[in-house]
């Protein structure tokens, strides 16, 4: 594979790098776990980007290094780490404009910087090699600064003063907000902390702040928070009452259920006609009803029954609002 080789190459480089003396293909080759083949095409390879490599014989072997002139700077990474910073670059696509995505542009730019032209190419190389394309998320560039006034707040423990507004309401509101984490999750970020309105622990979502200010006013956190119990509850962002859930799939769509991870508390049961039963211990938010309804006819809620009369009501009134009487009625504007 194309990564396989640009990770086997880099690591060429920095063994070839480190021996001024030169290495012999057997020892590269034990070193890179391939065949010397591979060793050879890889030499070509990097000779053929640039790079200066020469080859000596002594005592009946050949050796290649580095021309004694040529110096790759301080490269304190390994293959993976590079390959991790370039793939976190693309990971984070869904926050440019924010210092999380900028930050990791600027991390690559100095690595970038003290390397040589040949190190710089190849490491381009390297990004060409893996893509992330990003989920269904927002645009979090105009939140920019309110980022960077919560990450500063959350790391010295200042309150923050903002202006919010929820999807309910049709206004905006004041908050007085101690900040405790900064969390990702399904194409949005969020502030949890407490708020001192409701003197509860909320979830906020930070493209909903319209503006924040720090306060010269110390919190300290809640000694009973425990993020991991906070949001275990939640399928999605909304935590509330956990309950036993049991959601049936359609064999066409069992494989793909059973391929991820869903929530922590997932098990999974497979029936004798192909069915899967996935059975968590979460609330019942309107997350979780819409990412079941999803599924459509492939999906059946088993329990609890709540649930089922909810996803069932719902498919009653999309049933209604398709049925082909009243389409023809909206369609034509008349009306009964």
């Amino acid at each position: 594979m194309r990564g396989d080789q640009l990770a086997r190459q880099w690591q060429l480089i920095q063994i070839l790098a480190k021996s001024h003396s030169g290495a012999g293909l057997e020892d590269l080759a034990s070193k890179l776990n391939c065949v010397r083949r591979t060793v050879y095409r890889d030499l070509n390879a990097l000779m053929f980007a640039g790079f200066p490599v020469v080859s000596e014989k002594r005592d009946g072997r050949v050796y290649y290094k580095f021309i004694d002139t040529f110096r790759l700077g301080d490269i304190p990474f390994t293959a993976d780490e590079v390959l991790a910073l370039v793939f976190s670059e693309d990971l984070l696509q869904s926050l440019k404009g924010t210092v999380f995505h900028d930050s990791i542009q600027s991390a690559i730019h100095k690595i970038r910087t003290g390397l040589g032209p040949e190190l710089t190419e190849f490491m381009e190389n390297l990004g060409t090699a893996f893509h992330v394309f990003p989920e269904p998320h927002k645009d979090f560039s105009e939140s920019s600064e309110v980022i960077q006034i919560l990450n500063r707040a959350l790391l010295e423990r200042y309150s923050v003063d903002m202006k919010y507004h929820s999807a309910r309401a049709k206004d905006s509101n004041d908050r007085f907000f101690d900040p405790y984490r900064i969390w990702y999750k399904n194409g949005g970020l969020y502030a949890i902390g407490l708020d001192h309105k409701s003197e509860e622990l909320r979830t906020f979502a930070i493209d909903r702040i319209i503006k924040a200010k720090q306060t010269n006013m110390k919190f300290h956190v809640l000694p009973d928070f425990n993020f991991d119990s906070y949001v275990k509850s939640s399928f999605g962002i909304v935590a509330g009452p956990i309950a036993k859930v049991k959601i049936c799939f359609e064999p066409e769509i069992a494989l793909t259920i059973q391929e991820k991870t869903w929530h922590p508390s997932q098990t999974f049961h497979h029936g004798s006609d192909g069915r899967l039963i996935l059975t968590m211990r979460v609330s019942e938010s309107k997350e979780l009803q819409n990412w079941i309804l999803s599924f459509g006819k492939e999906a059946e809620v088993l329990e609890p029954i709540s649930l089922r009369n909810a996803i069932s009501s719902i498919f009653s009134s999309a049933s209604k609002r398709y049925d082909l009487k009243n389409s023809q009625k909206k369609t034509t504007g008349k009306r009964t």
